[in-house]
């Protein structure tokens, strides 16, 4: 099992939502390097850290995991959609997405800030100056690390 945050801003898509549809489509990612994560290393059942980003304060806000194998997103191919991509075609689609299923709420959400104080979670990309990718790695002890400060049994 790997491990992962995903970034989401909540007026567009809040985990609260996530949680009222049980399972989506991970649509609209469209860096390479975030689609390369989904389609070649993402399997089905691998965690994931839910992050809310731009907004006050940005932070891990609970769990989702990976739900499906990964597919083409609709989305390129459709005309006039601010994702629509004139590249894409149904045999040689660019874009690839997986679903993503509600886990929990944190009871406690763990702000950016906090991330990058606590000195358990040095190194984690999150944290990093300039590192706004919407899919990413993250490794298990960081992983086990929040999401016990989000239960509130971190030690």
């Amino acid at each position: 099992m790997r491990y992962w945050l995903v970034k989401s801003e909540p007026d567009v898509y809040p985990l609260s939502q996530l949680k009222e549809d049980g399972v989506t489509p991970w649509d609209g990612i469209r860096n390479y390097q975030a689609r390369n994560f989904m389609r070649d290393e993402m399997k089905v059942g691998d965690l994931v850290l839910f992050y809310h980003s731009n907004t006050k304060p940005p932070g891990v806000v609970g769990l989702c995991k990976v739900a499906s194998e990964p597919y083409p997103d609709a989305l390129q191919f459709e005309e006039g959609h601010k994702y629509f991509d004139p590249k894409a075609t149904e045999e040689k689609p660019r874009w690839i997405l997986v679903d993503m299923g509600y886990v929990e709420t944190f009871e406690h959400p763990i702000s950016l800030a906090d991330l990058k104080s606590d000195p358990a979670l040095e190194g984690m990309l999150v944290t990093r100056k300039g590192q706004r990718l919407s899919v990413q790695p993250v490794e298990q002890h960081h992983f086990d690390h929040i999401v016990a400060l989000g239960r509130g049994t971190s030690r």
